[in-house]
């Protein structure tokens, strides 16, 4: 795809941001769209946004888990970017109903990271290394594409269906706790709508960060000192709208709440 296709796209999809509207899947318009094209499109999302005055503060990793897989009909993990703008503390309101369009919730693990990685040939002891610490976490997704009709290159290149996320207020470092057996539970409006397991992204949350730096690598870019890496949802998606309230509690790690408004 030619650099002004490109832009186009990513431009169009900066619009549907930034008025919460929708587009056409981009693969109904494009059979021949490659996720080369679709990165390139969400950076050139990313640079509008960057533009307008948001700074990158971390990375997030999509569709890891079978749940999510099914649900969205993606097979394979996406990644995306992460700006100050996105970022809201656990407990605070978040108010979907003026920066979502059709959101959706997820339970995660956050990585908080204290050195680079540099892909390839990151492992997961790199990884490990490489955390200062880990934080129960929801990611509320959200589509650009009309009615979540995507396929790969359509939630690559909407910055995989990145929306906002909210960290708990409880840290702990990672040899403190099995990140695969770990144990999570989610609330909705008081009652609990599923449960999940750290193995459920790919094996362990610390693949799913070794992934995305190997990934990331090809394309000469780092995880950063200082960055937020989400590792992907333990859980089904949960759509969510204004007065739902959610929780989320990991053992070992602590628990993250949310009120949308």
């Amino acid at each position: 795809m030619d650099k002004n296709r490109i832009d186009q796209y990513g431009d169009e999809l900066f619009t549907a941001l930034r008025e919460r509207s929708v587009v056409t899947p981009l693969t109904e318009r494009e059979p021949g769209i490659t996720l080369d094209d679709a990165y390139h499109i969400s950076l050139r999302m990313l640079e509008r946004r960057l533009a307008g005055g948001e700074r990158v503060i971390g990375k997030k990793i999509g569709v890891t888990s079978k749940a999510v897989q099914s649900m969205l009909g993606v097979h394979q993990p996406d990644f995306g970017y992460l700006t100050d703008s996105m970022v809201f503390n656990s407990g605070e309101a978040l108010p979907i109903s003026q920066l979502s369009i059709q959101p959706k919730a997820e339970g995660e693990i956050a990585f908080i990271l204290k050195k680079d990685l540099i892909g390839p040939g990151v492992t997961n002891a790199d990884v490990l290394a490489a955390t200062e610490c880990v934080m129960p976490c929801f990611e509320i997704v959200d589509s650009r594409i009309r009615d979540w009709k995507i396929r790969i290159q359509d939630t690559v290149a909407d910055n995989a269906s990145c929306g906002l996320f909210v960290l708990g207020d409880q840290a702990v470092s990672p040899r403190r706790v099995d990140l695969v057996t770990c144990g999570m539970l989610v609330e909705k409006n008081g009652q609990i709508i599923s449960t999940g397991a750290g193995a459920a992204a790919l094996g362990s949350p610390v693949n799913c960060v070794a992934w995305l730096a190997n990934t990331l690598g090809r394309f000469g870019i780092a995880l950063k000192a200082g960055e937020v890496i989400l590792s992907g949802s333990l859980v089904p998606l949960e759509p969510v709208e204004a007065g739902d309230t959610m929780r989320v509690e990991i053992g070992g790690i602590g628990s993250a709440s949310v009120r949308f408004t």
